[in-house]
């Protein structure tokens, strides 16, 4: 309550009983401001908002920063180590495969591969894609997260202008950005790789950060559109699926139809113009050490200003903790699921799971439509590599085996994010409510992890369904139907090990919840690559998705599943332990 609004404060500027004034504009729940164009008065206090979000980022920044900057040492000194130049020459077949175009880029310079080279053109897409989570993480968390807690309103109650939070976070952004870009050189031209030239190393790094520039842009619209910091995460993170998806499809194209992609000619797949329309693309096409072209990265210095400035135009549409997007009233009378644990729990995740399963349903066919290309390709590959690769049925089990291993690392995703929401529930004050009535905290935290586990496993079948469907049309074969399926759903015990040890970090130590993230990364590093770096047994058994095998190219192991499932259900039943012992923390 304003003390200053009492109707008996010589402030209010009425007497004792008079109804109060209502403001101009306003409009009950939220607070209007005035609108105008952009100017310097809408800039005030830029200075100092954006030393407080620097003092708040005080350990996310360098974690971001030095963790992305280790990534890419890591890979230099661990390829250059591990790979001589017959190793490399071995793996240009691989690098050309369609399957690698989907997940990595074009693979520009494989025809004469070098190791950094090699590095750019394999690993190169995952450091953008930290780049650019590191983007919207931060973007969101700044300015929608404000709002819809509370603080923005505290803070724009002094002198700052309109835009200022908003334009303080972009600038923060690009800093920690340029950080990741400069960093990242210096790991590169101090590691065992060597690169050269200079300037390549540059254009490598540059690209990487003006991506993640690019996808700050596109969260500081998304947090213009909805009022709430998840869905405004959610839809930045589906765009960047979406540049992924379309990157990979035009790449892939390339590479299945025939195309000269590694010497940078023109390709010849019917839909390689699809890497063209994705920031990905764009970054990849600068081809570092190959081409060295600077200019595709235009195309992302223009997007960011004219998202910047499309950010800028919709905050001045909208009023303080809402956005452009209308919220839709509830119904007046709520639906029987709600009135336990499990159906709010549901409730609550329902949007997202909705959203999360018509994208991998959809992923999965476009994914699986190419596994008969991938068949007529084999015809073409050396008597010698193909009968090394298991033939072209082999080539085929491989694929779906190998993409079920891919589906379980983007579900994985989808779990860690599902689990924070439970935290983000206790840190909004809506967890406190829900244990004041007849609720337990054990029955809170197994209710929502229920439907996490129980969600993971149908987004698990519908990308298996998904990608079966899609490889038995174009193979014209429908035993691969349900194999596909099979390999898809066994992977989803790995996914739940790492939900257990989420839920485990949020009974005990929720502020470290951030671990799970650096669990995920480290597991997917060594499923993904840990064989090509020819890294030992024993490291890559540290992974949680290297234990199940990759069916039907590989033997399912019943022993791995149980013991991964049991380990989930420990890990969640300890923390339902913790949960009951420990107070709501809501900061």
């Amino acid at each position: 309550m304003n003390l200053l609004a009492r109707a008996d404060s010589p402030y209010s500027g009425r007497s004792a009983g008079q109804a109060p004034a209502r403001l101009p504009g306003h409009r009950g729940k939220h607070k209007r401001e005035p609108r105008g164009r952009l100017g310097v008065g809408s800039l005030t206090g830029l200075g100092t908002m954006l030393r407080f979000m620097l003092r708040r980022d005080r350990l996310w920044l360098p974690l971001w920063v030095l963790g992305l900057s280790a990534l890419s040492a890591y890979f230099a000194n661990a390829i250059a180590v591990v790979m001589d130049s017959e190793s490399l020459q071995a793996m240009t077949v691989f690098a050309k495969n369609p399957i690698m175009a989907l997940i990595t880029g074009p693979g520009y310079g494989m025809d004469e591969v070098t190791i950094p080279r090699f590095i750019v053109g394999m690993y190169g897409v995952f450091l953008m894609l930290g780049a650019a989570l590191m983007s919207i993480l931060t973007v969101s968390r700044h300015t929608r997260a404000e709002e819809q807690s509370g603080r923005a309103e505290l803070v724009r109650a002094n002198v700052t202008g309109r835009h200022t939070q908003l334009i303080a976070a972009l600038i923060l952004s690009v800093i920690m950005n340029a950080l990741v870009s400069g960093f990242m050189a210096v790991a590169f031209q101090l590691s065992e790789a060597a690169p050269e030239p200079l300037s390549s190393t540059l254009l490598f790094t540059i690209g990487i950060g003006v991506l993640g520039c690019v996808f700050a842009a596109v969260t500081a619209v998304a947090v213009q559109l909805s009022a709430f910091s998840r869905a405004a995460s959610g839809m930045a993170g589906a765009v960047l699926a979406i540049s992924f998806v379309v990157r990979g499809v035009g790449d892939m194209s390339a590479v299945a139809g025939g195309g000269s992609v590694g010497s940078g000619g023109s390709v010849g797949g019917d839909l390689d113009w699809l890497s063209w329309l994705s920031p990905l693309g764009w970054a990849q096409q600068t081809a570092p050490f190959t081409l060295d072209r600077w200019w595709p990265l235009l195309y992302s210095l223009g997007l960011f200003v004219l998202l910047a400035g499309l950010a800028l135009t919709l905050q001045t549409k909208r009023d303080l903790g809402a956005g452009i997007m209308a919220e839709r009233l509830g119904r007046a009378h709520a639906s029987p699921l709600l009135t336990g644990p499990l159906g709010l729990a549901f409730r609550l995740q329902r949007s997202g799971l909705l959203w999360w399963s018509l994208g991998l349903f959809v992923m999965g066919g476009i994914f699986g439509s190419f596994t008969g290309a991938m068949d007529e390709g084999a015809a073409g590959m050396p008597k010698e590599i193909l009968v090394l690769m298991g033939g072209r049925s082999g080539i085929v089990d491989g694929y779906l085996g190998y993409m079920a291993l891919y589906f379980a690392i983007i579900v994985a995703v989808y779990t860690v994010i599902a689990a924070g929401g439970l935290r983000a529930e206790e840190q909004s004050f809506h967890t406190e409510p829900v244990l004041a009535a007849s609720v337990s905290r054990p029955g809170w935290l197994g209710s929502w992890a229920a439907v996490t586990l129980l969600g993971s496993a149908w987004l698990m079948f519908l990308a298996g369904l998904g990608e079966g469907l899609g490889a038995a049309s174009s193979m014209g074969d429908w035993g691969l139907l349900g194999p596909t399926v099979l390999g898809h759903l066994s992977q989803t015990a790995s996914v739940w090990a790492l939900l257990g040890f989420t839920y485990l970090l949020y009974g005990f130590a929720p502020r470290l919840m951030g671990l799970s993230w650096v669990v995920f990364g480290a597991s997917a590093v060594l499923a993904l690559f840990g064989g090509l770096m020819q890294l030992d047994d024993a490291v890559l058994d540290l992974s949680l998705f290297t234990h199940i095998g990759q069916y039907p190219a590989q033997d399912l192991s019943a022993e791995a599943v149980l013991w991964l499932a049991g380990i989930a259900v420990v890990f969640v039943g300890a923390g339902m332990v913790g949960f009951r012992r420990r107070d709501l923390v809501t900061a």
